[in-house]
């Protein structure tokens, strides 16, 4: 119900800009098909590779291994994992959510997503490009650290 509302917010929204300046309108709107184009080939891969892994992985495989049984070492697992791939914050959600309904853990899902967003193993090479070395890895040290502490706060909120 509430996605029909925000559609129609949308619609009516755009139908007061292209009633205002049709031609922004229409630029906004290729820019955006742009960006779309540009996100799709990600978005899939991730999407195929969720879908695989869900296949393969059944929920009490998912459960032991980053489930809320799995306590710290899924944690752990969950937090490693976020710092090392490199996923979209538009597919980590949904991916979190799948992950979720499947077996896993909230404070384990937290660690992953935090993890994801704030630490990245793969991206330092370029990071130490344009900051220091030992910026990087403080950074990322502490985006960690910090992960952690976020999932204890959520196991200690949802717990």
């Amino acid at each position: 119900m509430d996605a029909w509302i925000l559609y129609s917010c949308m619609s009516v929204l755009l139908l007061l800009s292209f009633l205002k300046d049709r031609g922004k309108t229409k630029r906004s709107l290729k820019k955006a098909w742009k960006a779309f184009e540009n996100i799709l080939p990600q978005f899939l891969v991730v999407l195929l590779l969720i879908g695989v892994i869900l296949a393969l992985a059944d929920p009490d495989f998912i459960s032991r291994l980053i489930g809320a049984e799995s306590g710290w070492l899924g944690v752990m697992m969950g937090a490693i994992a976020g710092s090392v791939v490199l996923i979209p914050g538009f597919v980590a959600f949904p991916m979190a959510a799948m992950l979720l309904e499947n077996g896993a853990g909230m404070m384990q899902i937290a660690a992953f997503v935090s993890t994801l967003m704030m630490v990245g193993i793969v991206t330092m090479p370029v990071e130490m490009q344009y900051f220091d070395r030992k910026i990087t890895i403080l950074r990322n040290g502490l985006g960690f650290l910090f992960s952690l502490f976020v999932a204890l706060v959520v196991g200690w909120v949802v717990g």
